[in-house]
């Protein structure tokens, strides 16, 4: 019996600390994973005409699309190459429609 309640016991020691890590899971790393997964398939599915915000906090026009860069117009007559990972955000042209609309 004192074999069983030594056993026991430790469980209930460690019972908290897997509660912890399940929270953990399910409210943070979770979460940022699908994030994470959603953001990636924006940037895969970004295509000529829509809107981009880079990392820098620029706005432009994709003008061409290449398998790990586009070219960005950021000006009238100014275009430049910008890797895929430092796009932000896309904003495709009807995101941008209604949120004109609403101003």
């Amino acid at each position: 019996m004192p074999a069983e309640a030594g056993t026991m016991g430790l469980l209930m020691q460690f019972a908290p600390f897997v509660l912890i890590i399940v929270l953990f899971y399910f409210l943070l790393i979770r979460p940022q994973q699908k994030a994470q997964k959603a953001h990636a398939a924006k940037i895969a599915a970004v295509k000529r005409g829509d809107t981009i915000v880079m990392s820098s906090g620029m706005i432009g026009k994709v003008t061409r699309v290449e398998e790990a860069e586009v070219n960005v117009e950021i000006a009238p007559s100014v275009n430049v190459r910008v890797v895929k990972s430092q796009i932000a955000d896309v904003r495709n042209r009807t995101a941008i429609a209604a949120n004109d609309s609403k101003d």
